[in-house]
């Protein structure tokens, strides 16, 4: 993804969902996307598969390329030829991607008619079962034949992942995949994905807000604030050693057994419609400069890999 900006032009004005995106993903590589509600995450991976909300939302500028193709420059046609073949996603709640009024079995089966068509039925039932029996969802020859309600919401969430890899994805896209889940079933869900990674060296991108998720499932992360990409590296080095005053602050929310207390950044994320001039994240930092206010910071390398969006890391930052 190259400068990638999506735009919602809106009555009230010009909302900035995505200003500015560009990351990569290698092939075998699990990427996680992280940051408070509201900053883009979703909207950047429904911009992939070109999924933007019509007709406010827009792709206005950049560059989404997949092994050399662009997808912005595809018709519609073509991408759905994309969606599910090559680019899969997960989408957040299982409850409401799922049509109550269709059998798990019949929904499962979608992907496979579309390779196939609907003349060979008893080899797309067969191909139900095996990939319901790949993410570990007990008796599908039975469980085909319910509806969505009479699944749990861990089991939904796994009928999801057996759709967005029954045309067996180059790359999946994971939004929010363990929101409903309990501490449990979420720890299963993702060694699941894991699973299915490693059996067919497809690319992983995981949207969330749970730092313990990235730590866990990731190779490398993007922290989102506002729009834009603020801080980028290997998971170990950002947990590690944060870069960014904003990526501090989230390690340092995170849940002490050693403290009684829970860290609270300062606070709220800004109004898209109304960014504050300079760094989005300066009316939050405790670190602010007087440059910070005026000018929005380039990426700067970090000394042990990745970049950050911060004048701090500029050598001669005028203080």
């Amino acid at each position: 993804m190259e400068d990638l900006r999506t735009y919602f032009f809106t009555r009230a004005g010009v909302v900035k969902a995505v200003d500015g995106v560009s990351f990569t993903v290698d092939e075998g590589e699990s990427l996680g996307i992280a940051g408070e509600s509201g900053c883009g995450k979703s909207i950047t991976c429904l911009s992939i598969v070109r999924l933007v909300p019509q007709p406010a939302g827009r792709i206005v500028s950049g560059k989404i390329l997949f092994e050399g193709q662009d997808l912005l420059t595809k018709k519609e046609e073509e991408m759905r030829q994309w969606r599910g073949k090559v680019i899969a996603m997960i989408l957040q709640d299982p409850l409401t991607s799922l049509n109550p009024c269709y059998t798990i079995g019949n929904q499962v089966s979608e992907p496979f008619k579309l390779e196939k068509g609907n003349d060979e039925r008893k080899s797309i039932k067969r191909q139900v079962i095996d990939v319901l029996r790949s993410v570990n969802i007990p008796m599908p020859e039975q469980r085909m034949k319910n509806y969505p309600f009479q699944f749990s919401g861990g089991m939904r969430q796994r009928v999801l992942a057996a759709i967005a890899i029954a045309r067996n994805p180059r790359l999946l896209i994971a939004d929010e995949p363990t929101t409903s889940l309990d501490v449990t079933i979420q720890d299963q869900f993702l060694r699941l994905l894991k699973e299915m990674q490693k059996q067919t060296n497809m690319s992983l991108v995981i949207i969330t807000h749970d730092l313990g998720i990235v730590a866990e499932t990731c190779d490398r992360v993007a922290i989102m604030y506002a729009g834009r990409i603020v801080e980028s590296g290997t998971v170990q080095r950002v947990f590690l050693s944060p870069a960014h005053p904003y990526t501090e602050a989230l390690m340092e929310a995170l849940p002490k057994m050693e403290s009684k207390t829970l860290f609270k950044i300062k606070g709220e994320p800004p109004n898209l419609l109304q960014l504050p001039a300079g760094c989005s994240f300066w009316p939050r930092c405790h670190k602010v400069r007087d440059i910070c206010r005026i000018e929005y910071p380039p990426l700067f390398p970090v000394a042990n890999g990745g970049e950050a969006s911060c004048w701090l890391l500029q050598k001669n930052v005028d203080k």
